[in-house]
């Protein structure tokens, strides 16, 4: 987890999983984390699914341009594609701004 955030594009991505096909979710999410650091602007990810089914993934970039081309990035239009055919039953995205970012950890 990096300590500061600030002005960074968040993409707050929530999801509800079908529960079919795990192991193609599981290499298409892989495929997508690797994918999406290779990209200009990206500036990490930090991704959690609670036992309610409720997927909740941040993506970070260094600005609007960056968050959009990877919107737009063919191979990651392909994985959505699949991802609506195959394994969400829905899904959401949220788009903002960091305007302050702080962190903390014990030890």
């Amino acid at each position: 987890m990096r300590s500061d955030r600030s002005g960074q594009i968040v993409v707050i991505f929530l999801s509800i999983r079908t529960g079919a096909d795990d192991a193609g979710y599981g290499a298409a999410a892989a495929a997508m984390e690797s994918l999406a650091a290779a990209q200009p602007g990206y500036r990490g990810i930090e991704s959690t699914r609670g036992t309610d089914g409720l997927g909740i993934t941040l993506s970070f970039w260094a600005d609007e341009a960056s968050a959009l081309q990877w919107r737009d990035h063919p191979e990651h239009k392909a994985i959505r594609d699949a991802g609506r055919d195959r394994w969400y039953q829905r899904y959401e995205v949220i788009v903002c701004a960091a305007q302050r970012s702080y962190a903390w950890e014990k030890g």
